[in-house]
């Protein structure tokens, strides 16, 4: 079968590709409200200062801190005067939550990102009991996350005011729809409006949900679909049960541990991965054993 042609979510569904281990990776995620239009590198092609995009950048680096720009769906409520800032931490046993309130997007720089990184915490906000969800909704990027994310960011916000943003990148463009959820940093592909009504339950009642789940955050890709897989064979569904060492060795709190066997295959035919880029074949991690090492 040769190359195929189609936006890149209807492709990647029509296709069946999987979605365990494509979660991007990031310890810690740092949302900043920008609102107005967003460039394809949005930190840097926006209303905020090129300076500071480039310093904040520079200071993320190798800490594990992700940016990422966000804005209320529909355009509600937007100031420029205040912005507000989510700083989550998404570690597995130490996952959180802080929302602070900005009148200048440079007071950022008073935060230590390497201890933010860390999962240190930085006392940067208030701390927030309720999940937050954040959809990628950037056409400039790719415009499936724009025509398949913005309705249900839409809809999901007038159920659920203040924890439903729109974002600028989450990666996976094909599995648009694609969402993740803070402060544990569970991604997820593929959603409606149901789907993410059933997530911010779950989330708020300490369950996790693997439908339609791309992988935590805090994981390497092989570590995210080791954890999933040990999640779906023991049924454990409390976000801070398990943490992954050693690349795919997954152990529980209660002192069980597994060594999670992966291998890794190239999906065929070759599609466009983001809608405007050159076909390429994409890489899955499938599970090839489950062992019990205790």
């Amino acid at each position: 079968m040769g190359e195929l042609t189609g936006t890149c979510s209807a492709l990647s569904q029509t296709l069946g590709e999987p979605q365990a281990g494509t979660a991007a990776v990031a310890s810690t995620w740092l949302c900043l409200e920008q609102p107005g239009p967003w460039g394809a590198e949005a930190l840097h092609e926006s209303r905020l200062d090129s300076g500071l995009a480039a310093e904040l950048a520079a200071r993320a680096k190798g800490t594990g801190v992700r940016i990422a720009l966000i804005r209320r769906p529909g355009g509600r409520g937007e100031r420029e005067d205040v912005r507000q800032v989510l700083l989550a931490c998404t570690l597995p046993g130490a996952s959180w939550l802080e929302r602070v309130e900005l009148s200048e997007p440079k007071q950022l720089l008073d935060l230590d990102f390497e201890a933010a990184g860390n999962g240190e915490p930085v006392g940067f906000g208030q701390r927030c009991a309720e999940p937050v969800l954040l959809v990628c909704t950037n056409g400039r990027r790719d415009v499936c996350c724009a025509v398949r994310g913005r309705p249900v960011a839409r809809d999901l916000a007038g159920e659920f005011p203040g924890q439903v943003w729109e974002t600028t990148h989450t990666g996976g463009h094909r599995f648009a729809p694609t969402g993740v959820l803070l402060p544990t940093g569970y991604a997820y592909g593929r959603l409606d409006q149901a789907a993410g009504r059933r997530l911010l339950v779950s989330a708020a009642q300490g369950v996790v949900e693997l439908a339609d789940c791309r992988g935590r955050s805090a994981f390497s890709r092989a570590g995210q679909v080791a954890e999933l897989a040990v999640r779906a064979l023991v049924g454990e569904r409390n976000p801070e049960a398990l943490d992954v060492d050693s690349g795919t060795v997954v152990r529980h709190v209660d002192g069980r541990h597994w060594r999670v066997h992966i291998s890794s295959r190239e999906l065929t035919p070759a599609r466009s991965t983001s809608c405007g880029k050159s076909a390429a074949v994409p890489v899955a991690f499938e599970v090839e054993a489950i062992e019990r090492i205790d």
